[in-house]
């Protein structure tokens, strides 16, 4: 139950302070946003779950009622967001998108409930990271769909039984784990995203290159896929990078050898790694024998944040086999080992048992 101090308080707060700004809530025209595919048949990829959601979506139009709430998790940048922009456009809902971290408040969390319409979609990314207050505001909100307050001190309180409107919440997280309990049971359709396959990224490749109106030929379009680390993310920006070389250097066209030129100079490997990558693997071969070493430390020595190796380059790592990641902290593999270019590791092969 959240406590608000009185009537004229609470409702000065959610006049005055409108939690979601128009930019959080709208597509804007910047190029990330202008790629989204806005319909299942241009959304290229996780294919088992674009099955499951069309069935939900038809399912819902013909009973008349608003989806059941949605969790899809996942590493970044394969496409939550835009999954749930899709799901929208199928329902011919409007959604409104914020993020856990900006509701911090409880008015926060309670204006944009009760800014909502019947059939709107909430989406919350980022949403293990909502604290206790607006995590326990939303329980009731996605159960039975109403506010309960209190406003008032001692005995001028009073309690507020508002009811909100039918709405569909999707929640999207790179952590899942993070979630408490009773806040993922309350999520009728949870679905976890999968790294995109080579085709897949190579289709996702020639699509934003159609879109930004730049000539790819199909190996150009591997060079790229090959090089995107299973994330369409990666995939969308490195075609950006790649055109603008083609555009500036080459003949505005991206070719197998336009490709691999501007991936060297943006000092991104054949396996997607970048300095960051290298610098890591480097860094446990040559000062801590291959490993194992704790993240504390390769942190402080990198001069990174714990979190971006975690969350950024560690996944991928971990992924393609040249990292390994032991109680006793993180190790560089054998194919680790052969990707540096380092072939003689008889002395560091003890570390990786038979």
């Amino acid at each position: 139950m959240t406590i608000i101090s009185d009537d004229n308080t609470f409702k000065k707060n959610i006049q005055k302070n409108p939690v979601i700004k128009s930019e959080s809530i709208e597509y804007d025209k910047t190029f990330e946003n202008s790629i989204r595919p806005k319909s299942f048949d241009s959304y290229i990829g996780q294919s088992e779950l674009k099955e499951t959601l069309k069935v939900s979506i038809e399912a819902s139009k013909k009973r008349g009622s608003s989806l059941d709430h949605m969790l899809f998790y996942g590493p970044p940048g394969l496409g939550k967001t835009t999954l749930a922009g899709v799901v929208a456009e199928q329902m011919g809902a409007e959604l409104k998108i914020t993020s856990a971290p900006s509701l911090e408040r409880p008015r926060d969390i309670i204006g944009i409930l009760m800014s909502l319409k019947g059939g709107e979609i909430l989406f919350i990314d980022e949403i293990h990271r909502l604290n206790k207050v607006a995590e326990e505001i939303l329980y009731p909100a996605m159960e039975d769909f109403y506010l309960d307050m209190s406003t008032g001190k001692s005995q001028t309180a009073k309690t507020m039984h508002i009811p909100l409107p039918k709405f569909t919440l999707i929640g999207a997280t790179t952590k899942a784990g993070e979630l408490s309990g009773p806040l993922r049971d309350r999520f009728g359709i949870i679905h976890r995203l999968q790294f995109y396959t080579f085709e897949e990224l190579s289709q996702v490749v020639k699509r934003t290159a159609s879109i930004l109106d730049i000539k790819i030929t199909d190996e150009g379009a591997n060079v790229i896929a090959k090089c995107s680390r299973g994330t369409p993310r990666i995939a969308n920006r490195l075609v950006k990078r790649v055109s603008d070389f083609a555009i500036v250097k080459y003949e505005g066209e991206i070719t197998e050898e336009v490709a691999k030129e501007s991936l060297k100079a943006l000092k991104i490997d054949e396996y997607g790694l970048d300095s960051t990558d290298r610098a890591l693997l480097n860094m446990i071969v040559e000062k801590y024998d291959g490993g194992p070493v704790g993240i504390n430390t390769l942190a402080a020595a990198l001069g990174e944040d714990i979190r971006t190796l975690e969350d950024v380059c560690e996944p991928y790592l971990l992924q393609i086999g040249l990292l390994q990641r032991t109680p006793q902290g993180r190790k560089v593999s054998p194919q680790g080992y052969r990707h540096l270019g380092i072939k003689n590791f008889s002395s560091q092969q003890s570390l990786f048992g038979d």
